[in-house]
């Protein structure tokens, strides 16, 4: 942005933060989660609900996604939550919240769920209270009105590549010897799978891609002979092959650009959340529990205007406006957070937000919590007040307040990236469990503690 344009802009921020005063509509707090899910009736007419996350650390945006959530499973039909995080981490809590409902994974995960970096982002106490009233609310279900909790994500190789061997070894061996010897290529890289992508593409090193791809084409033939329990134990199976599949060329392209593995990954992700839908029949509707980055329309970021695409966009392409996405932001506060990949968790200050940031307006139209709704034909001014180019905030899992503006901000049309925006002013972290879980938290499965 020149010194022309942001001069402009701050002239004109004031006016802007006025505006979403007047169309702002205040928030309860969502420990309140009866009324504050209530507030989001109007997008029950959606397929897929995109409830997205400023950070991956704020205990305001995992709380208030929940209480949407139940309103959305409670009065609205809606049959599968799916959220940002490993797919075979997210059976563990399936497996739990419809355990009394029929639900049989193929066989046991070995170890603890999320136990890798980051824990905190799923290994919370925010997640173990979802997925306990989860749980309350499916029991006693028939299997198929049950809600499912699933995972997108692609960073699962090791335990997806188990997984595809175990169900295999219930119902052949030799299928399951085959699958062990052909993920026997990635098995040497499997505790560090980037060095296998380093290693072919800058090593000389043959790729493992036939092997995982004539894997999962094996295991799509072998699923009229699954269907003796509904398919069930397949359909896990079949998507951990597709996780190695993908995961084997991510690893690859981290090496060659970071538009190409943004892009695998979301495309993995946007093709999971369809699977899903499909499995559910035509009546399931889903909730999306990810980042603003992933769930808002990338078409209209600078993520876009350099070639990665999202969910978002993807799921705006496939539905139209059956899909709904809904931003969350904050001005301040703290969040659970590394310094750096891989780097222990600490509890980090989250400065203001920038003069020139949409956070910014949103913290001087004056409210602690609000929605804030340009859906509505009635609604046209704001919506194109809101197609102006202002920065925004994202803070995943690593957060460096001392290089904010140039590791954090990106710029952004709000109104074209989502449909509606919750706001919180303040923000406390996530409580985590595990290795820092706090004193007293209880030891509940699937979390392992």
């Amino acid at each position: 942005m020149n010194a022309i344009t942001a001069t402009r802009e701050n002239t004109e921020l004031p006016q802007l933060s006025v505006l979403l005063h007047d169309a702002a509509e205040p928030l309860p707090h969502p420990a309140d989660a009866a009324r504050f899910g209530s507030r989001f009736d109007r997008f029950a007419d959606a397929k897929v609900l995109l409830l997205g996350e400023a950070t991956h650390g704020s205990s305001e945006f995992y709380r208030a996604r929940a209480a949407i959530t139940r309103r959305m499973v409670e009065r609205h039909g809606f049959s599968i939550v799916a959220v940002e995080a490993d797919w075979p981490d997210a059976a563990r809590i399936d497996g739990y919240v419809r355990r009394d409902g029929g639900h049989v994974a193929a066989r046991p995960a070995q170890g603890d769920a999320f136990v890798r970096f980051p824990t905190w982002m799923w290994r919370n106490l925010e997640t173990l209270e979802f997925a306990d009233w989860l749980r309350g609310h499916n029991q006693g279900l028939p299997a198929g009105r049950q809600v499912a909790f699933r995972g997108l994500d692609i960073y699962s190789l090791n335990q997806s590549m188990n997984a595809v061997i175990d169900f295999l070894e219930e119902r052949d061996p030799f299928d399951a010897a085959l699958a062990r010897e052909r993920y026997g290529c990635l098995f040497p890289w499997r505790e560090d799978p980037a060095r296998y992508g380093h290693a072919v593409v800058h090593g000389g090193r043959e790729s493992c891609e036939n092997e995982v791809v004539g894997q999962l084409r094996d295991l799509l033939d072998l699923r009229l002979a699954a269907l003796d329990d509904n398919g069930k134990g397949w359909f896990d199976a079949v998507q951990n092959a597709r996780i190695a599949v993908t995961a084997e060329k991510y690893y690859r392209a981290l090496y060659r650009g970071a538009a190409e593995s943004w892009n695998l990954r979301d495309r993995h992700m946007f093709a999971t959340l369809q699977s899903l839908l499909a499995h559910g029949g035509d009546t399931a509707k889903a909730v999306v529990w990810a980042h603003n980055s992933h769930v808002g329309n990338a078409a209209a970021t600078a993520m876009g205007w350099r070639g990665e695409f999202n969910i978002g966009e993807l799921c705006r392409m496939a539905h139209g406006d059956e899909c709904v996405a809904i931003g969350f932001g904050t001005d301040r506060g703290t969040v659970a957070a590394a310094s750096e990949w891989g780097g222990r968790m600490q509890v980090k200050t989250v400065r203001p937000a920038r003069i020139d940031s949409w956070e910014h307006a949103f913290r001087h139209a004056g409210f602690a919590r609000s929605l804030t709704d340009w859906r509505s034909p009635s609604r046209r001014t704001l919506a194109e007040q809101l197609r102006r180019t202002l920065l925004e905030r994202a803070i995943g899992v690593v957060y460096r307040p001392e290089s904010e503006y140039l590791s954090h901000y990106f710029e952004a049309v709000l109104a074209d990236q989502f449909d509606a925006y919750v706001w919180f002013e303040e923000t406390t972290p996530v409580t985590p469990l595990g290795v820092e879980r706090p004193e007293g938290a209880p030891e509940t499965y699937p979390f392992g503690l």
